[in-house]
């Protein structure tokens, strides 16, 4: 018979394969096998979520794979383990190494080279939204220019193509020395090209960029309608191209859709590998925010961890943002911050989702409520409508930011002065009850599902 140890890295072998990357980061880091009895093998996991997110998404196939390797086995049962938050191991007692203060270095920014030490493959969240990418991005670390050359990364702003064509030339500068990396934005690159010309100084100007083996340029987007600098910068892509050095760009948008550019210059970027980075979803997001949440050293309920991954949708900056203002706000209260305090930073700093008709959230909060639509329109005020239809009106304005005039206009032709009655009454009575607030949360998460 297996010890526990090696049923579970077995088990983990045939997870792994069977979940994306993110998710299995995600949810099985931290996880073991405690103790067996009576067919019920005793998982250990490192947090509430983890524990509900695994019966509610994993268990059927965690089960399976456990009683393949053992057929005596019948359930599984989790528990939350604990284990030491960043913040407590830094306060261990042992002694820091003489030379700790060196480490210091490796937090600034190479002037020679640009490049960020922090943006590598190693602190790059993988998910599913991201995993084409990051794949590419491997891939040319193997066959460097030749292999996916150019390697061209786009996607909306916040979704990490920085902190990707970045990890590729830090790669490139840890592990081949003998390379020349170079990681430049289109901005700079024109700057320093209007400037070399003012001074007399293009020929320098095109050997500095010729001597590298690794160029990255970010937000290529920016040279657009600028005729010399795209002309410089096609001149120098072939140079590189064709002595078989590594070139790596990123943009807002594919180079098909890039306005402003030459076809000849489009047709370069499109002669390699194009990546998108789209918009991470809930469960990269769940991996980026915990992933954050330890780099900063710092310990988040677990309820928020998934308030946050529902509710701040699109650009990862601002995730970071917010949980920058989560941990300083914390600090300056000196206590754990709320669910309360969280909504009201998403609701200061994260743009309301547009994408749902005031009908829509009418039908889902009637049926969460389980009244008639038709009810909500009407003028009735039966105590089992006014109390969904108010929780509406506050949702209109508090979450999509619609007009107070707007919100009575839909809902029945009714006088904005109804709403904002309304809505400040929602406001007070959370204040008051706690289960009213956590009622009004479970129809913010059903209206952004």
């Amino acid at each position: 018979m297996m010890s526990n140890k090696e049923l579970w890295q077995n088990a983990l072998v045939q997870i792994e394969l069977a979940t994306s990357e993110a998710s299995f980061r995600t949810w099985f880091r931290g996880t073991d096998i405690v103790s067996r009895e009576g067919g019920t093998v005793h998982v250990a996991v490192p947090s509430k979520i983890v524990k509900e997110w695994l019966i509610d998404k994993h268990n059927k196939l965690i089960l399976g794979i456990l009683r393949g390797l053992d057929n005596s086995i019948r359930s599984i049962d989790y528990s939350v383990h604990r284990t030491p938050t960043a913040i407590e191991r830094k306060s261990d007692k042992s002694p820091a190494p003489q030379n700790a203060s060196l480490d210091l270095q490796s937090l600034y920014i190479d002037k020679r080279d640009n490049l960020n030490p922090r943006y590598t493959f190693e602190t790059f969240v993988v998910g599913p939204f991201n995993q084409l990418a990051h794949a590419a991005a491997k891939a040319v670390l193997d066959r460097p220019g030749l292999a996916y050359n150019p390697l061209f990364i786009y996607g909306s702003t916040g979704h990490g193509k920085t902190h990707l064509i970045q990890a590729v030339g830090n790669y490139f500068k840890r592990n081949h020395a003998n390379k020349k990396v170079f990681y430049v934005t289109s901005e700079r690159f024109t700057t320093d090209y209007i400037n070399a010309v003012r001074a007399g100084r293009a020929n320098s100007f095109k050997d500095q960029y010729r001597q590298y083996d690794v160029l990255v340029m970010d937000d290529i987007q920016f040279i657009a309608d600028r005729e010399k600098t795209q002309e410089e910068l096609f001149h120098l892509f072939n140079a590189l191209y064709d002595n078989n050095k590594q070139i790596v760009f990123s943009s807002d948008k594919h180079p098909s859709l890039l306005a402003g550019f030459e076809d000849r210059l489009k047709g370069r970027f499109s002669a390699g590998m194009i990546a998108e980075i789209p918009e991470p979803d809930t469960e990269s997001r769940l991996a980026i925010i915990r992933t954050k949440v330890e780099q900063l050293g710092f310990n988040l309920p677990d309820d928020i961890v998934s308030f946050l991954a529902e509710n701040v949708r699109g650009n990862i900056r601002e995730l970071e943002g917010i949980l920058n203002m989560i941990v300083c706000r914390s600090q300056l209260k000196g206590k754990t911050i709320t669910q309360a305090d969280v909504r009201s930073l998403i609701k200061h700093n994260v743009r309301p989702n547009k994408g749902i008709s005031v009908e829509e959230v009418v039908r889902r909060v009637s049926q969460y409520y389980e009244v008639a639509e038709k009810s909500i329109y009407e003028k009735t005020r039966k105590k089992e409508v006014v109390k969904p239809r108010q929780i509406i009106m506050y949702i209109l304005r508090e979450e999509f930011n619609v007009s107070y005039p707007s919100i009575g206009d839909k809902l029945g032709g009714r006088d904005h002065t109804t709403v904002i009655h309304s809505c400040e009454k929602i406001k007070e009575e959370m204040k008051r009850s706690p289960s009213l607030e956590q009622e009004v949360e479970h129809v913010r998460t059903l209206v952004h599902a």
